[in-house]
């Protein structure tokens, strides 16, 4: 038995977690006005520097303002926060949210071809090597769940090969919680998200240096991941 360390959450994080729950389900609205702090203190049973602690954090995820001396309020964490908060949004009340998966898988279409573009114009000679092992891992693998880990490893080369610094951060945001959604959904994940030949081509196009052939060998690729994990999220009986 693999035993695991024992996480306990300290107490300004649980006064975070309960806060930022309220405001991502929609329970606290943007615009209104959270007690004191003295109040807030009092209603969880806690010191006033822990509330002062899960406010500064709160802050930071773009869902309070802070005003010193007066009244901390609700921001609308839509135009405030940023991609970290996507795994928390992935799953309401413990369910996938198929509406975020939905708004992922576009985004990633949007974007993965544009990454490969890039790639292609400025990816180093090392490359073709590294995209060479990380197929023929995919076309090892057996499990289907498994199988999309691997094309995750796939995306994470063309993504450095990219050069460019947002868009790998957006994937690191993109990659977690991706891999949440997966592991909702593996008991409908099937052989028809392996596409080992479609990620070869890309890979040809890719390190051949031919931008446009990377961008529209990446497009066909993603319009037939999504379709694969639009069907399993439909046969999962998930809705919106």
């Amino acid at each position: 038995m693999a035993l695991q360390p024992v996480i306990r959450r300290s107490v300004p994080e649980e006064v975070f977690e309960q806060i930022a729950t309220d405001v991502l389900s929609g329970e606290m609205q943007p615009g209104a006005a959270l007690p004191s702090e003295r109040r807030l203190a009092e209603v969880f049973g806690v010191s006033r520097p822990a509330v002062r602690e899960a406010m500064k954090r709160l802050s930071a995820a773009g869902l309070v303002e802070v005003r010193q001396g007066d009244v901390t309020t609700v921001r609308d964490f839509r135009r405030y926060a940023g991609l970290d908060l996507l795994p928390r949004l992935l799953f309401r009340n413990g369910e996938l949210d198929s509406s975020v998966v939905r708004s992922m898988l576009e985004a990633r279409l949007r974007n993965g071809p544009k990454v490969a573009e890039l790639a292609a114009e400025r990816h180093e000679s090392t490359l073709a090597q590294v995209l060479e092992d990380s197929l023929r891992s995919m076309e090892a693998e057996e499990d289907p769940v498994e199988w999309q880990r691997h094309a995750l490893k796939f995306w994470d080369h063309v993504v450095d090969s990219s050069g460019s610094i947002v868009y790998r951060l957006m994937y690191n945001e993109f990659r977690g919680a991706y891999e949440l959604a997966l592991a909702a959904l593996a008991g409908t994940v099937t052989a028809d998200f392996k596409r080992p030949n479609d990620y070869r081509i890309v890979a040809d196009a890719i390190c051949s240096g031919d931008p446009a052939a990377a961008k529209k060998a990446a497009q066909d690729l993603l319009e037939q991941t999504n379709a694969s994990l639009l069907a399993a999220l439909d046969s999962s009986g998930i809705r919106q």
